[in-house]
């Protein structure tokens, strides 16, 4: 594919797995950016104040975002993100969390290709 024929479009996937040292810590975060937020709706603000204090992962969640990653990459500009959290069971030394699997299929797909 020539670079005229070439999408300016790329999907990056990351997946994190983050253990929590302090909970408190965490929804204290949140709730602080929900206070700093001054577009936030008087309805969307309790909302969100009830979902990071109840749940750690929706905390964190609050405190993550996208943008903040590509935003000082030059020549980026993003054009859509989604992102979710959730309470997992980790196992490190599991080959369920071998972190290079999907990068070995493709690498062995691309090899019966060429």
């Amino acid at each position: 594919m020539s670079t005229s024929e070439t999408s300016q479009f790329i999907r990056l996937r990351v997946e994190l797995v983050v253990e929590i040292e302090s909970a408190d810590a965490l929804t204290k975060a949140a709730l602080d950016r929900i206070e700093a937020d001054v577009d936030l709706a008087a309805d969307e603000r309790v909302h969100a104040e009830s979902a990071v204090t109840q749940d750690t992962s929706e905390a964190l969640s609050y405190l993550v975002d996208p943008f903040d990653l590509v935003s000082e990459v030059p020549g980026v500009d993003l054009a859509q993100a989604s992102w979710s959290s959730e309470h997992i069971d980790y196992d490190p030394d599991s080959p369920d969390w071998d972190l290079d699997e999907d990068d070995v299929a493709e690498d062995e797909e691309d090899d019966r290709v060429r």
